[in-house]
Formats: C-alpha cells, sequence, structure tokens
C-alpha cells in the first residue's frame, strides 16, 4: 500500500539515494505527492518513477555526486541516503574486495552526498539528511563484518554531521530497520524471513511504508527539534 501523504514538501528539492526500488522508492513517491522535485540517485533506473528525475550515479564516486548535485536545478534541502549493498561472508574468507566494495557505497557513499549538499543548506539555514542504517549496524551480525561496520560508521557519521550542521538550521538523523518485507527479502529462504520473525516482539515485520513513514517523518518540519538520533523500526527485533 502506498505511504499515506502527512507531511507537506512543496517548495523543497529532495535526493533520494537508491531511490528507483524498495525503501527508495517509496521514499520518492511520497515525496512526490507532498509536493517535493525529487532527484533519484541510483546505478539503475528500475521502473520509471513519474515525477522523479533519475541519475545514475555512483555515489561511492566523489567527483560523481559533487557533479551531479552542481547541475541540479536547485539545491536539496532533503537528502535520504538510502542506498546499501551487501557482500556477506565471514570474516576470516572475506576478500578485500567484498569489504571495501561495501563500505564504499554504504559509508563513503552517504559521506560524499552529505558532504556535496551540506554548503547550499548550512547557507540556507534550513535541510534535513535522514541515513538509513541497520539493527545490524548496533548489534552485529554473523557474516556481515562489512555490512554491520558501514552501518556502525554511518551511526557516528550522523552525529557528528548534526553536531556540525546544527547550527545552521540543518538536522541529520538517521533510521535503523531490522528485516523489512522487501522484494529481496521476500525471495530469501523462509528460515531467515522466520528467524527475523521470532526475534521480533510485535510478531510482524515491516514493510518498506513503515520505515518510509520514519523517514519521512524525520524529513518533516515537525521533526525540527530532533537532530542527531537513532530511530529502530523493527518490530522490536533488537531490543
Amino acid at each position: 500500500m502506498p505511504v499515506k501523504l502527512q507531511w507537506e514538501y512543496s517548495g523543497k528539492t529532495a535526493i533520494v539515494t537508491g531511490g528507483a526500488r524498495g525503501i527508495g522508492r517509496a521514499v520518492a513517491q511520497a515525496l512526490l505527492a507532498g509536493g517535493a522535485q525529487v532527484h533519484v540517485f541510483d546505478r539503475a533506473a528500475g521502473d520509471p518513477l513519474p515525477g522523479a528525475s533519475f541519475h545514475e550515479i555512483d555515489i561511492a564516486d566523489g567527483r560523481q555526486v559533487e557533479a551531479a548535485v552542481a547541475t541540479l536545478p536547485q539545491p536539496p534541502s532533503l537528502l535520504v541516503n538510502n542506498a546499501g549493498i551487501t557482500r556477506d561472508r565471514s570474516i576470516v574468507k572475506m576478500s578485500d574486495d567484498e569489504w571495501r566494495s561495501v563500505l564504499d557505497v554504504n559509508l563513503t557513499g552517504a559521506f560524499n552526498l552529505i558532504r556535496a549538499v551540506a554548503p547550499a543548506m548550512m547557507t540556507a539555514g534550513f535541510g534535513r539528511i535522514v541515513n538509513v542504517i541497520s539493527i545490524n549496524g548496533l548489534r552485529g551480525k554473523f557474516g556481515q563484518a562489512n555490512y554491520a561496520a558501514s552501518k556502525a560508521g554511518l551511526v557516528g557519521l550522523t552525529k557528528t554531521a548534526a553536531r556540525e550542521f546544527g547550527p545552521k538550521g540543518v538536522t541529520v538523523n538517521a533510521i535503523a530497520p531490522g528485516m523489512v518485507l522487501t522484494e529481496m527479502a521476500m525471495q530469501l529462504a523462509e528460515e531467515f524471513r522466520q528467524k527475523a520473525l521470532d526475534e521480533s516482539v510485535l510478531k510482524r515485520l515491516p514493510t518498506v511504508e513503515d520505515i518510509a513513514a520514519a523517514i519521512l517523518f524525520f524529513l518533516s518540519d515537525q521533526a525540527r527539534m530532533i537532530t542527531g538520533q537513532v530511530l529502530q523500526v523493527d518490530s522490536g527485533q533488537y531490543i
């Protein structure tokens, strides 16, 4: 089901990374419905998203990010760092490339976007940045040393950016999902979804719309006094 519009984003320009599918697409759709100009930064376009502008970008490349942001018609005031990849393997079997590629996209990619958009936000005296992390960045997970480290790094990046940009009117927060019923998750063996369900206290797993709703709140004026926070949206999977 689509996210129900609760907040107004008219006159605002937004960047959503990894917005071609899943959580990012749900966020982009809701921002469009709220009147925002939406720019999707992704490696692949996916299904067309009417009203959004798609930019094929490798966010791990800082120069690509800087160039893309510089060409936008209006400086972005909303940023959702949602893009992420996994290359799961135990530590002793993980290759250099598997380690580096996940850190490059999940952590360095978010840094590249924040660095590119922050100057204009601070000049304008307004900005909202939301980083999508994971409960596995808070608790760790077997076989996900690279992913968990990248998401834990995003926690530190979130809090540091909140301190640096707060005096200029820019808030920076993070959402930490657990297992989410994305298309990718639905392709996993049932045992993996069942394990997450067994961990949860609500005995239901969140949908992409549930995660998007929390992101949209942090992007809204209703969250103007909240910064440097990590909000878990995980059905109580990690308490």
